[in-house]
């Protein structure tokens, strides 16, 4: 029997908050193919690798985010034949998120506001959907999982935390009611008992991330195509 001979990628989905938006890291080909499109931070794994080894690598080496304390997980696998024109390739694609990722020194590497890339700039390969895939999967976690704070340096006010759901969601959340359900989540938030005035206005409790890692009860995302009942707005 013929085996049959494929390559592997590890391409890296790497958001952050910058200037109040929702931004990934992207790649600027400078040859072909996709020449001048964007693209994720990637390459081929080596031999001796195991996938979490090559992604560590990867965001070392093309992310330029070496000792870079972020979170990372598996997000999904693409191997649909066409996806790449040069030979048959399989990617396996992670998902990274951490609060004020410096930029990268590399001209070619840069931050940039998800809105652009997805509705607007060219990319090279499957790369639009995979970071479609990203996002989406960094919104639906932030609903069932204390992953928001992952955005949030490690003490945050409670306000810090709302614009980070709203930034990462694209919608406004109502103050008071984010404010009783993220303090009232289980073991989600701890007060350092601490306040700070950076939000201007009064001095805000300071608070950091407990061990938490489902939300219970969870986050529910405002959805625009129905009218939440008088329930659900005690839990948004």
């Amino acid at each position: 029997m013929t085996v049959p001979r494929l390559a592997v990628t590890v391409d890296l989905v790497v958001l952050t908050v910058r200037g109040h938006r929702l931004c990934a890291l992207m790649w600027r080909r400078d040859r072909d193919p996709y020449n001048g499109c964007w693209s994720l931070p990637g390459g081929f794994i080596q031999l001796d690798e195991d996938l979490p080894v090559a992604a560590a690598r990867l965001m070392a080496e093309r992310a330029g985010l070496a000792d870079v304390r972020i979170h990372l997980e598996q997000l999904a696998t693409y191997g649909y034949p066409d996806r790449d024109p040069r030979q048959r390739v399989v990617s396996v694609a992670y998902l990274g998120l951490a609060p004020d990722l410096p930029a990268s020194s590399r001209a070619q590497v840069l931050w940039t506001p998800v809105d652009d890339l997805i509705h607007r700039d060219r990319a090279a390969f499957d790369h639009r959907r995979i970071l479609t895939d990203g996002v989406e999967r960094a919104r639906a976690k932030l609903e069932y999982t204390s992953l928001a704070a992952a955005f949030c340096p490690p003490e945050f006010t409670v306000a810090e935390l709302r614009r980070v759901y709203e930034i990462v969601w694209g919608c406004p959340l109502d103050p008071r009611n984010f404010h009783r359900k993220v303090t009232g989540a289980d073991r989600f938030l701890i007060p350092t008992g601490r306040t700070t005035t950076r939000d201007g206005g009064r001095p805000a409790q300071l608070y950091r991330r407990g061990d938490a890692e489902q939300l219970r009860p969870p986050m529910l995302r405002p959805r625009p195509d129905r009218t939440p009942s008088s329930n659900e707005h005690a839990h948004t």
